[in-house]
């Protein structure tokens, strides 16, 4: 895969803008709280960082995003609050009242970091989400302590933030492919030279706790002692793929297995405590080139996978392979485009979304595949939610750990739709995943209301 861009796919009805304005007029009904962001510069990758403040009606959140830029201003690491409105707060009239080509009052800038290259990814680590990884268009993986990091005016010529902490490994350039790991400070790598990289941090986040700031970035204050961001070196390069890695995830319950999916149409799973050859390669995953892989949370036997060609695959890492070729549970079809993202939720084992260059974000259920059947349904099977407020590709998002059903995307937008991009923070009405007695009960006593009301 050359490039995560490229047109909305398709030639039937209805078009994106006809798609979008009947989304608009649908979201009172199908959302429980929706803001709608226009970004100047596209963002490549969006991620929830540390909660700040719990309030009565809405929550204070970090946020990790990017600028994406021409080269008329510099490329930039961008840290932004977020007002996260709590469920059943907004009102139904207000959360579909915004202009497409503002700012939301909900995403405030808080601090910007000017990256050396293009930020093309962005992961948090988990025991401390004030330090982030990045990939741009080189070999190396940056680190940065974001709170330690100063905030810079962003101007044509001003000199690059420097790294925390810079990780080496990569023969070529290591562009998509990264993830942290849960329980320990390792970092997961994947690039061009067709490697999967792993590196331990650990040493120097402890360092970096008890002196932060570390490597003063020019221009952040009058100190002029400028120091070197420290390099280190891999702990192991592991060889198996054919074609560029473009994901990779750690295994939830041991930091030493994580897998790793490529332009070869392979899903590998490694143990770096057995070598650095993969332990399962599973061949023809997909029918085209894999963007992207997840490795289920809550159930770690549930692997995910997204491709080229259009579909998400379910895998059972128990049975992976039939006759030497993958073997999914179930495909799940509904997008007309490559997928480039999946992600679990974290907070229902069976639950995941997919977004794709056709500017959807898909949010299905596993486990009610099946309860649509019939000729009559249209239904893909599992879908349980349509997120069409993108006009172009989604090319990012990710599930709010600490609101489990609330969720960031943001798409790259074409200059059909205006340039730039769009992020967008959104739950859906809770009415379409609670359980159906509930909901039915909730509706009868709504019922009730409305015919006593209504009652002469």
């Amino acid at each position: 895969m050359k490039d995560r861009g490229g047109k909305l796919a398709g030639g039937g009805l209805p078009t994106v803008d006809e798609r979008y304005s009947q989304w608009k007029y649908l979201v009172p009904i199908l959302y429980d709280w929706l803001a709608n962001h226009n970004l100047v510069w596209p963002s490549l990758s969006c991620r929830w960082g540390p909660q700040l403040e719990q309030a009565t009606y809405k929550n204070r959140q970090r946020l990790y995003l990017s600028e994406q830029t021409d080269g008329s201003v510099p490329n930039t690491l961008v840290i932004a609050n977020c007002e996260i409105v709590k469920p059943r707060v907004a009102a139904a009239e207000h959360i579909s009242q915004f202009n497409e080509e503002a700012r939301s009052p909900y995403v405030k800038k808080f601090k910007t970091i000017i990256h050396p290259g293009e930020v093309n990814r962005i992961r948090e680590l988990p025991q401390n989400s004030n330090i982030v990884a990045t990939h741009t268009d080189s070999p190396d993986v940056l680190i940065w302590d974001v709170e330690a990091q100063p905030n810079r005016h962003v101007v044509l010529g001003a000199p690059e933030s420097r790294p925390d902490l810079i990780l080496r490994g990569h023969q070529e350039n290591a562009e998509f492919a990264l993830a942290m790991c849960r329980s320990e400070p390792l970092v997961l790598s994947g690039g061009k030279d067709k490697s999967v990289v792993l590196w331990s941090i650990h040493d120097h986040i402890s360092t970096l706790a008890t002196e932060p700031g570390l490597t003063k970035s020019p221009g952040a204050s009058g100190d002029d002692k400028r120091t070197e961001s420290p390099v280190i070196q891999a702990r192991g390069v592991f060889r198996g793929h054919e074609d560029t890695v473009e994901d990779v995830h750690f295994s939830p319950s041991s930091a030493q297995e994580f897998c790793s999916v490529g332009d070869d149409s392979c899903l590998i799973l490694w143990d770096a405590r057995t070598g650095s050859s993969p332990v399962v390669k599973v061949e023809k995953a997909h029918d085209a080139d894999l963007h992207c892989v997840d490795w289920n949370t809550l159930d770690e036997n549930l692997i995910l996978t997204g491709s080229a060609d259009n579909t998400v695959r379910l895998f059972d890492r128990r049975n992976l392979t039939t006759n030497g070729v993958g073997s999914p549970i179930h495909i799940f079809e509904n997008h007309s485009a490559a997928v480039l993202c999946v992600q679990w939720s974290p907070d229902k084992s069976s639950v995941f979304g997919s977004s794709a260059e056709d500017g959807v974000l898909n949010i299905w259920d596993h486990n009610k595949i099946g309860e649509c059947s019939g000729p009559a349904s249209k239904v893909a099977q599992g879908l349980l939610f349509r997120h069409s407020g993108h006009r172009d590709k989604v090319v990012d998002f990710h599930w709010n750990a600490h609101d489990p059903w609330t969720i960031v995307s943001v798409s790259d937008d074409d200059e059909s739709t205006g340039g730039g991009g769009t992020l967008q923070i959104w739950r859906m009405i809770d009415l379409i995943y609670r359980p159906q007695q509930e909901v039915i009960t909730e509706l009868d006593k709504f019922r009730s209301h409305i015919l006593t009301c209504s009652s002469p």
